[in-house]
């Protein structure tokens, strides 16, 4: 990018700076004029407004040869103390909170019982009161939030952050949910208003899962199969959302075997309604074991029930036979299989038809694996998401102005 920024400036912006030094491409003062061509003093006035601005530190390291030659440099490190992240991940019948901090370490977390059908304004304010909680745990202030991120199980729109036509939201299609959080947060918590991020809830596990362990992956599909079954997609470091936020609703894709079974969405045939949590949980209920979600699924595996483990087995198969398709077709390089189902019987199902239909091209650099971040995911992708939002390029310099720097 020597003499050029991101987005086409004709010369690197203190954002391009900061986001030289935050993806580790160039962390000295020395490097950073060989990377983008700018003087030594422009490079220093530039940083300078950084170092005010709370964002950068020294590093501890100590100094390091300079590519330039001369002096040793001092290393620069993007200050993650200067403000933390809240993030919230919803599911149908319940929802995790927690504060992070600017590179992703969970600091104090809340989960607990909370259920999309009650409606957006109910569970918003829930979300505002909890995060009032877990900001007091960790002992942070409301002031230092810089903004706040949320993961939902239903497609969204991320220009207008609402969700569209959500099968599994009743009462939530259009609704303001950036608003309504920051509203809920302000009243709960007296603090001035702050950014809100929402998407999919698989979009934000993929997300997470991919920065936090597989950085070098340039093409990652996470696959979340819980009440529903949904995908996110993560090609050259950024999420592949399609045109309005509905890529990767794998569950509403049609499989002949499901002809019957009617989906939450309204139509027959429907992968969620043969082979989700919530699919293997209906066929547990009315074989006599109690079960009504996928949770309820997850814990009959977690305890070794037989009937309940060969169920995840076919619901794997019949999800590894879809997966085929997705595997021809975007050549990933790593398959993370997440959410309640996502155990060993579930996993077994998926090889077994996955390799089976996909061409040994498309599957001989494949690993298939289980979440590393777990529960935890969602929280990890949505803080991500809005720390990677506040610190691009583009919108460094408009929040350097709005601090007077």
């Amino acid at each position: 990018m020597t003499g050029r920024g991101h987005g086409g400036r004709s010369q690197a912006s203190a954002g391009d700076l900061l986001d030289l030094v935050r993806t580790g491409r160039a962390t000295t003062r020395g490097a950073l004029q060989q990377v983008t061509g700018l003087s030594r003093a422009t490079v220093g006035q530039r940083l300078d407004r950084l170092f005010r601005a709370g964002w950068l530190r020294e590093g501890a390291g100590g100094p390091v040869d300079s590519p330039l030659g001369g002096r040793p440099s001092i290393t620069l490190e993007f200050d993650d103390a200067h403000a933390v992240v809240l993030a919230a991940d919803l599911d149908t019948r319940h929802a995790r909170a927690a504060v992070l901090t600017l590179t992703g370490e969970i600091l104090a977390e809340h989960a607990g019982p909370l259920a999309v059908e009650d409606g957006p304004e109910r569970v918003l304010d829930g979300l505002g009161r909890w995060f009032a909680e877990v900001l007091a745990a960790a002992g942070h202030a409301p002031g230092e939030v810089c903004g706040i991120g949320l993961a939902v199980p239903g497609p969204v729109d991320s220009t207008t952050g609402r969700v569209v036509q959500p099968p599994m939201m009743p009462g939530w299609d259009g609704y303001d949910i950036r608003g309504r959080l920051a509203r809920a947060f302000g009243e709960a918590t007296g603090a001035g208003p702050v950014p809100v991020l929402v998407d999919n809830d698989a979009n934000l596990m993929a997300y997470g899962e991919q920065r936090a362990s597989y950085p070098g992956c340039s093409a990652f599909v996470l696959v979340k199969v819980s009440t529903g079954i949904g995908a996110g997609v993560v090609v050259d470091g950024s999420l592949y959302r399609g045109i309005d936020g509905g890529a990767g609703d794998l569950g509403h894709i049609r499989v002949p075997e499901g002809a019957d079974a009617l989906c939450r969405c309204g139509s027959y045939g429907c992968l969620a309604a043969l082979a989700s949590g919530g699919a293997v949980a209906r066929r547990l209920a009315a074989a006599g074991v109690p079960a009504a979600s996928g949770s309820d699924v997850r814990d009959l595996l977690a305890a070794g029930h037989p009937e309940a483990a060969a169920l995840a087995r076919e619901a794997g198969r019949q999800v590894g036979e879809v997966l085929a398709t997705v595997v021809t077709l975007l050549n990933p390089g790593v398959l993370v299989l997440a959410g309640d189902l996502a155990g060993t019987p579930f996993v077994t199902g998926v090889r077994e038809l996955l390799y089976q239909r996909a061409l040994p091209r498309s599957t001989a650099r494949l690993e298939v694996v289980t979440s590393r971040l777990g529960e935890q995911a969602g929280l990890v992708g949505a803080g991500a998401l809005v720390v990677d939002h506040l610190y691009a390029p583009e919108r460094v310099e408009e929040r350097l102005l709005a601090l007077g720097v």
